[in-house]
């Protein structure tokens, strides 16, 4: 396995780098106060709209995306530019049209959608006119076990009928969001991972309604269009909005939280660089009892565990992006799990010790910290549970001894 970064993949940090440098940082304060000040606190603020014209005209767009729909980048040479627009996460990935869902939802449509499907839905979402959502978790089950989706996607003539409720469905406030991904049942009596099928359902489709927006840890998520609470009541769709056959719909889950997983863990380091380099700022600017924050043990013990522990992160990572890359999702399989299992606890703690420097500033809204923290942990729950992952994970792991 050779990680040093090809010539492609220096050019593209290169360029990000300067872009974060010279476009994002300085447009932080400026989203924080758009979004303070939006009369539609949903849409989509003006700054991002700039960094986005901005973006394109510097090539740096659908990097996440290989084939002739993006860049064309591996997953080993995308990892890394992930990281970097971790360092913003409100502001880069969606500057770059490389934010979560509206990624994963144009991978499943490049891999899984029907040349109509694409033409309708993937084009405009290439070129960033429009946003999307995908539509999985439910309130009334334990959606980490994709078994108990009770959604109900019903076939009737030419159409499906879909009927079901979902909630924290990301992005969905966002009035540009168009198109919803919905993941429900055809065939309940069918074996289990069968029974579940996709089905793209317009914004505007009657039945359908966006019921409120909901909070994580108390933030409201508008930089990043929200997450949505939707009822589907009898909504009717053409049966052509089907995407791949009916029962396939776990198959294609499957296959796109796989690159999604590289995409935010990836994003987490980015993140967690952000939060050492706020750590050492902070810890050589003050001084407590005399002594500078920089010269306390316990400040080096938190930020040497910090490098060590991103650093052996990245390694990790990268490795299965290595993996899909060479031998494919299947059989990067434990590695994916792994760093699902791993990334955003590790994170977590590094922010948390950031957090902890920065004293009342650490919890405020003057540094991102807080908010890196809330996204961080959210994390663990955000495309399956921590446990889900170690189930998995030890289960395959014991079946070579069995």
């Amino acid at each position: 396995m050779d990680f040093a970064f090809d010539a492609t993949t220096e050019r593209y940090r290169e360029k990000l780098f300067a872009f974060l440098d010279e476009e994002v940082y300085p447009a932080e304060a400026v989203l924080a106060e758009q979004t303070r000040e939006a009369t539609e606190p949903w849409r989509t603020p003006p700054i991002v709209r700039e960094l986005r014209s901005r973006a394109r005209d510097r090539g740096l767009w659908n990097l996440f995306l290989p084939g002739e729909h993006g860049a064309g980048l591996t997953n080993t040479q995308y990892a890394p530019l992930a990281e970097i627009t971790g360092r913003s996460p409100h502001l880069a990935p969606i500057a770059t049209n490389c934010a979560a869902p509206d990624t994963g939802n144009m991978e499943l449509l490049a891999e899984f959608g029907s040349a109509e499907q694409q033409q309708r839905w993937l084009a405009p979402l290439l070129d960033g006119e429009i946003r999307s959502a995908f539509a999985m978790t439910e309130p009334d089950v334990a959606s980490s076990d994709a078994r108990n989706i009770g959604t109900r996607i019903r076939r009737d003539g030419d159409d499906y009928v879909i009927t079901g409720r979902k909630w924290f469905i990301s992005g969905a406030m966002n009035p540009d969001c168009r198109v919803f991904i919905v993941m429900g049942k055809t065939d309940p009596d069918a074996a289990p991972h069968q029974q579940q099928s996709m089905i793209l359902v317009p914004r505007d489709t009657p039945g359908v309604q966006v019921k409120r927006a909901m909070t994580v840890f108390g933030y409201g998520d508008e930089e990043s269009s929200g997450h949505a609470e939707i009822v589907f009541d009898g909504a009717r769709v053409p049966a052509t909005h089907l995407v791949g056959g009916e029962g396939e719909g776990f198959a294609i889950a499957q296959a796109r939280l796989g690159p999604g997983r590289i995409h935010h863990c990836m994003r987490a380091i980015g993140m967690a660089e952000r939060a050492i380099e706020l750590m050492c700022r902070r810890a050589v600017s003050r001084v407590t009892f005399g002594t500078p924050l920089a010269q306390q043990g316990v400040v080096q013990d938190w930020i040497a565990e910090s490098r060590v522990r991103v650093e052996q992160l990245r390694q990790l990572v990268l490795k299965t992006a290595w993996l899909m890359d060479t031998v494919g999702n299947k059989g990067a399989h434990t590695e994916i799990q792994a760093i699902k299992i791993a990334t955003p606890i590790t994170v977590e703690w590094i922010l948390d010790k950031a957090i902890q420097l920065h004293g009342a500033g650490g919890v405020s809204q003057d540094f991102p910290l807080a908010s890196l923290w809330a996204a961080v942990r959210t994390l663990r729950l955000a495309d399956g549970p921590d446990e889900v992952h170690k189930r998995s994970l030890a289960r395959r792991e014991l079946k070579r001894y069995q």
